[in-house]
């Protein structure tokens, strides 16, 4: 009896989370989705869609480490459903307005929104599935993303054929609104709430003992690993971005590549992040199933670490195997490759930085690596693109590269460390 209701409680949360997360995220990209219509009727150059797209990441930013921080002390289904409500009544309004400061304002408050609703997920995760399924349903549950980056321009050029882009942003708004209170009354943040027992109480027993998952603000933010966790993560994630964002110019521009494989070459990227998200969740899982949690090292390191090494290799061959006579296959098999062995790590810093907190502290840990992560995405735009500007984008691709292998040598290094956050009873050490 109590394995079925587990198991039906499970199905529901994870599908109200998977469309829910799927509706932000195409909701964070309407205006992207339906920029060729806007600029038929509005004229907007690229200083004022730079502008609009900014404020959107800039508040986004903001938004996720606070909402992390806030999913420790209220309400995760609350917050989810706030959010999503709070993103499309945004679009709808969005869909009403005419001028560059209202879009950019309007943008920036859905950047507000849309960081409302990845650190809830996470929490409810938690709460929710052992750990050795919390990697794979974070897996699953981040490639609703994907899902709506995929199919999202597709649905919004083929509704642009037949109706406004003013009602297709109104009509994903009501969408998502609607949604919104669906999640409300799905959502549950822990089983207590449903009279099941709660799963983390179990859990915190491993192979090396017990320990209390309690501790102070200030024993948590003090442990050494918290910030071996972010800095790697801000490697990684500034590198993952560089390479997204300017590995099209650097094809063409330097590779001698035609515009139409740049664009290629970015959607395998994509195609082989979506595969790699799946593995790293999956297989790490199965480390843990096997090998149990522990205070000291992580059974997923190993493959986040197999992973980052993997990167850099690809990486570095993106650098010097590509010629202008480099087959299509080739290319876009180190386009794949690389996606692999970049979105995986992104997945496993996520899964690891809530698993390895104290649980009353285990958003804030997720919010602080994931502002960490947000630097480094930060990094690979303007400081990445002058060192291209100024000593060209070898250079500026072999720095990435070199500070990828740092990242991956230090924390291979250092693998073995307490990796437990927050306070440990000196009998359990």
């Amino acid at each position: 009896m109590a394995t079925k209701s587990y198991g039906y409680y499970r199905g529901t949360i994870f599908l109200a989370m998977f469309v829910g997360y799927t509706l932000y995220y195409f909701n964070r990209k309407t205006f992207s989705f339906v920029m060729p219509s806007l600029m038929k009727e509005i004229e907007l150059d690229k200083d004022d869609l730079g502008m609009i797209t900014s404020s959107q990441s800039l508040s986004y930013a903001i938004s996720k480490f606070i909402s992390g921080v806030l999913s420790d002390q209220i309400s995760a289904r609350w917050l989810f459903s706030i959010g999503l409500c709070m993103v499309g009544g945004i679009n709808v309004v969005f869909s009403w307005s005419s001028t560059v400061t209202v879009f950019s304002a309007l943008w920036f408050l859905n950047g507000l929104g849309q960081g409302l609703g990845w650190p809830p997920c996470g929490r409810v995760l938690r709460k929710w599935f052992e750990p050795s399924q919390f990697g794979t349903y974070w897996a699953v549950l981040s490639c609703s993303k994907n899902l709506a980056g995929s199919f999202g321009p597709i649905i919004a050029t083929v509704l642009a054929e037949s109706y406004s882009w003013r009602t297709i942003l109104s009509v994903s708004g009501m969408i998502c609104v609607a949604f919104s209170f669906v999640c409300l009354l799905l959502i549950k943040n822990e089983p207590k709430e449903v009279g099941l027992p709660n799963i983390e109480a179990a859990a915190i027993h491993s192979k090396e003992g017990s320990f209390s998952d309690k501790s102070t603000m200030s024993e948590f933010l003090l442990s050494p690993y918290l910030w071996l966790l972010s800095v790697p993560y801000l490697v990684v994630f500034g590198v993952k971005t560089a390479c997204t964002d300017w590995g099209q110019l650097f094809l063409i521009q330097d590779k001698g590549q035609s515009t139409l494989m740049g664009s290629s070459y970015m959607s395998a990227l994509e195609v082989g992040g979506l595969l790699g998200t799946l593995a790293a969740g999956y297989i790490s899982d199965k480390a843990v199933a096997t090998q149990g949690k522990r205070i000291y090292g992580n059974p997923r390191h190993f493959i986040l670490i197999f992973m980052m090494a993997g990167m850099y290799v690809s990486m570095y061959l993106f650098r010097v195997a590509v010629t202008p006579h480099s087959s299509t296959v080739w290319i876009l098999s180190l386009g794949a490759a690389f996606g692999f062995f970049s979105y995986g790590p992104i997945a496993l810093f996520g899964v690891i930085a809530h698993e390895s907190a104290p649980a009353n502290y285990c958003g804030t840990s997720h919010a602080i690596a994931a502002l960490m992560a947000n630097i480094g995405g930060l990094l690979s735009g303007l400081p990445f693109s002058t060192i291209a500007k100024y000593h060209g984008w070898e250079m500026a691709f072999w720095i990435a590269e070199i500070t990828c292998a740092a990242a991956t040598i230090g924390f291979f290094l250092l693998r073995n460390i307490r990796t437990k956050m927050g306070h440990v009873s000196k009998k359990t050490e």
